[in-house]
């Protein structure tokens, strides 16, 4: 009689089949991890576009919806006017700025991928959804959208009155 022979070690269907799992195991890790990436790049740039729009909101804070030496004359930046000698609310009306400002006026060079987007229309007093003409309401709403090499990422936007 033959004795039966055992050998020692992993048959070769059984190495594939481990390789097989291994390699699935780390295409799942590898898949995970891109869209962590994309997720965090994603939640980095809402973020970003966020403190761009609080830098708008800063500017406007202490500056006056109508222009104090003109009065109502003018809706937007009076002739000749530029940017640092914006003195009121209403002269940032159609601003589309890149590289972004900050609360100072000073370009944000490092962001030069965003873009800020300032809209500011007269409402309604009792509907602050409808806009009316220049001038004819105490109330001014303030749009901020900002892009993100050129495409849409975020907007926002508050109520102004006149004081």
């Amino acid at each position: 009689m033959q004795k039966a022979r055992y050998y020692k070690g992993f048959t070769l269907i059984e190495v594939l089949f481990g390789i097989i799992l291994v390699g699935i195991a780390i295409a799942c890790l590898v898949a995970t991890n891109i869209t962590s990436t994309r997720a965090n790049n994603i939640a980095m740039n809402l973020s970003t576009a966020e403190f761009l729009s609080e830098q708008i909101r800063e500017l406007t804070t202490l500056l006056p919806v109508i222009d104090p030496e003109t009065g109502d004359d003018t809706f937007g930046p009076e002739s000749g006017e530029i940017l640092s000698d914006y003195d009121d609310v209403d002269d940032l009306d159609g601003l589309n700025i890149s590289p972004p400002i900050n609360a100072d006026r000073a370009a944000l060079s490092n962001f030069s991928a965003f873009t800020q987007q300032v809209t500011v229309e007269n409402v309604s007093a009792v509907n602050f959804e409808q806009v009316v003409a220049d001038h004819s309401s105490y109330f001014v709403r303030v749009t901020v959208e900002i892009l993100y090499n050129l495409e849409p990422l975020y907007s926002v936007n508050w109520i102004r009155t006149q004081y």
